[in-house]
């Protein structure tokens, strides 16, 4: 009987904790509507692609949050349709990366699902815990420097695109960074800045344009490269749309290419290739999905580690533009 008790008695405790832990760091669906944001879209279409997205997102983050055992997260998160499935194991980096943040003891939760079920959403999940780097303010430490040398800065890239998302008023409007950002950090940040502006703009080329001329010059090829990146994974519009960013990209264009480029690469990793990816890859690389993928992983050959000038992750990214650009010509 007093086995009994004490497993009830444990198990309510847990019941309670995880009761506490959901309404502290719960994120409601509202949160991703265009009504909450204030974003708006041109056509109602684009309006329901990129709030799916957002959706996506929140339910691998709450899935997680609310899992205690990784095998039942790995069956929840496959249970999302193959092309948002990315979005889910997104939310879900970003409530592993919060309980490693605030854990005194256990903190390879992000790792570990690294090494399972994420695995093949590893760009994805980088960029994920790059939330929790967002909603803590902290984690560029000791943390930061564990994650994987070349991918790890897809995680301030993540940072930036939350700021955007959430905050666009402070990052976007009045242009401001975080303060604890060093080096390389704000370009990255900047990347995942453009990102966002897929959703702030509503996808519309001309806003995106607009918006980005408004920042300070130095920051552009970063933040249209996050553009890129965002078209050719997120989706949304139809081909003369992205005709139309391709032509308004102008001296930017191999930016663009380099993150749909990134965009393919990821989606081929996980095998969840779309049509919109697809097409963001030949109007905007020139190549198929397969092909622009393959570029990331060809550049790769002996590249070299992170040097004072540049990390090796900004070394990818230039080979990729520069192989692009010449393919163009």
């Amino acid at each position: 009987m007093h086995v009994k008790f004490n497993d009830r008695g444990i198990s309510l405790q847990k019941n309670w904790l995880l009761s506490i832990k959901v309404r502290l760091f719960g994120i409601a669906d509202e949160e991703a509507t265009f009504e909450r944001r204030g974003f708006t879209a041109s056509h109602p279409v684009i309006r329901h692609r990129l709030e799916s997205i957002g959706f996506t997102f929140i339910h691998g983050y709450m899935v997680a949050l609310r899992c205690t055992d990784p095998n039942s997260m790995a069956i929840a998160l496959a249970e999302v349709e193959p092309a948002q499935r990315g979005f889910a194991f997104e939310g879900a980096a970003m409530a592993m990366a919060l309980q490693d943040l605030l854990s005194p003891w256990r903190r390879n939760r992000l790792q570990n699902l690294l090494k399972g079920a994420g695995r093949a959403h590893s760009y994805m999940v980088y960029i994920g815990a790059g939330w929790a780097f967002a909603r803590l303010r902290l984690g560029q430490g000791r943390y930061f420097r564990r994650m994987d040398p070349l991918l790890r800065w897809l995680a301030i890239d993540g940072y930036g695109f939350h700021e955007g998302y959430f905050h666009p008023r402070r990052t976007i409007d009045a242009s401001k960074q975080p303060r604890g950002l060093r080096g390389y950090g704000h370009r990255a940040f900047d990347q995942g800045l453009g990102r966002s502006l897929w959703f702030v703009c509503g996808a519309d080329a001309e806003r995106i344009t607009r918006t980005i001329a408004k920042l300070a010059p130095e920051r552009h090829e970063d933040l249209w490269s996050g553009i890129g990146l965002a078209a050719a994974y997120a989706g949304g519009v139809s081909a003369t749309d992205l005709e139309m960013l391709r032509k308004l990209a102008g001296a930017y264009l191999p930016a663009v290419a380099q993150g749909a480029a990134f965009a393919a690469k990821a989606r081929q990793r996980a095998g969840n290739p779309t049509e919109h990816t697809e097409l963001g890859c030949n109007i905007f690389c020139g190549e198929s999905l397969r092909e622009s993928a393959h570029a990331t992983d060809a550049v790769l050959e002996g590249l070299g580690g992170d040097t004072s000038d540049q990390p090796a992750y900004e070394q990818w990214r230039q080979r990729i533009q520069h192989y692009f650009q010449r393919a163009a010509s």
